[in-house]
């Protein structure tokens, strides 16, 4: 992902921060979420002030350079661990050309160690704001973006989404949820981290619940126990939430680490 409405591919480290800037009135929303009018979005019994998605991606919790960094196909630390099961297999089960995006994808050393195995005609992904800290040559079939979620579209469709604990440090999670369910291919598989209690009314109180019972009538299935949700097949998703801002400075969710809490009036 990056800290600038443009992307860039294979490029140099921009994981640079300073200190979090003092709070603006939340910018534009994204294609499946009403805009609020500036000054607006403001909680006003909550006690946070909320960021738009550019100041978000300036702080420091979300321009982490940690993420996903270390992290592996298989092993202890690995996308087959906290995913509930083996990409790489699941890829290679595919009788068609594979094809993986994986948001917030960091180091991609996940990215790296499959393309390597899968056939020459596979087009894996990477998505990530900062993006690699040494990046390596990008072998054929690896395409590395830098770029924001919030903003980034996809020119095609995978068979494969993931995005692990990457909503975690994402404004309007429900918004880009909604977009992504349309990126997969029919027979695909979307497979995200998840935390309902990060999704915030304006007035600060949970909105977890709503959340998960709307993205269930959208197609997703939550498992709360490991905090995944899982989409199978790509569609159209609408989501009766309409988003406000991100607070940064919301303290540490289930993973222990900071992370952002988003703010959401009904649409």
């Amino acid at each position: 992902m990056t800290r600038t409405p443009g992307m860039r591919r294979d490029t140099e480290n921009t994981g640079r921060t300073g200190p979090r800037p003092a709070a603006v009135a939340p910018g534009p929303a994204g294609p499946r979420a009403a805009s609020v009018p500036p000054g607006a979005g403001q909680p006003e019994h909550s006690g946070r002030r909320l960021v738009a998605q550019d100041v978000l991606e300036r702080s420091p919790v979300v321009a982490n350079n940690t993420m996903n960094r270390g992290r592996g196909l298989a092993g202890v630390n690995s996308y087959a661990r906290e995913l509930g099961f083996d990409p790489l297999a699941h890829l290679l089960s595919r009788p068609a050309c594979p094809s993986w995006l994986d948001l917030c994808s960091g180091e991609g050393r996940a990215l790296h160690e499959a393309v390597s195995v899968l056939p020459a005609d596979a087009v894996v992904t990477g998505v990530d704001l900062v993006g690699p800290m040494a990046p390596l040559p990008a072998p054929p079939g690896l395409e590395r973006v830098v770029a924001s979620v919030a903003s980034w579209t996809p020119e095609r469709t995978y068979a494969l989404v993931t995005c692990v604990h990457g909503l975690h440090y994402v404004g309007d999670q429900l918004g880009l949820l909604a977009r992504a369910a349309s990126w997969v291919t029919d027979d695909g598989l979307l497979v995200a981290h998840f935390d309902p209690d990060s999704i915030r009314w304006a007035d600060g109180a949970p909105a977890g619940r709503a959340a998960v019972r709307a993205l269930r009538a959208a197609g997703y299935e939550y498992a709360p126990r490991h905090h995944r949700l899982t989409l199978r097949g790509g569609r159209t998703a609408e989501l009766p939430f309409r988003y406000l801002g991100g607070d940064p400075a919301a303290g540490p969710n289930y993973t222990g680490q900071p992370a952002v809490a988003s703010f959401y009036t009904p649409a």
